[in-house]
């Protein structure tokens, strides 16, 4: 089992910037690709980064430039640091291990314009 806690949403104005924390345990492997998905209401939950054991990472087409992910292999944790941000961001974001069953519970991100 692993587990993942995300934190660090919250209310922002457009423009603004939020940083968001996922932290993992249990039976993790640092070598294990992490990644951030967001999902808006009445939408599917879209890929927005994701990110290597070494640092290699991949960003969604909307986000690129205005957000990035970045871990740090020590503490099993991986940081999104969200900037100009767009009503359209609003969203609840998940911390994922890659290609597996474990979510955290998501973390509310709310843009207002």
């Amino acid at each position: 089992q692993v587990q993942l806690a995300e934190s660090g949403g919250g209310l922002v104005q457009a423009g603004g910037s939020l940083r968001l924390s996922c932290a993992a345990s249990g039976k993790f492997y640092s070598a294990d690709t992490l990644a951030w998905y967001r999902q808006a209401p009445g939408k599917q939950r879209e890929l927005v980064a994701s990110i290597t054991q070494g640092g290699s990472s991949h960003y969604a087409d909307s986000v690129k430039g205005r957000f990035t992910i970045s871990r740090d292999n020590a503490k099993n944790t991986i940081y999104l640091q969200m900037n100009t941000l767009k009503p359209e961001d609003t969203a609840v974001y998940y911390c994922n291990v890659y290609g597996t069953i474990y979510w955290g519970q998501g973390t509310q991100v709310t843009v207002s314009s």
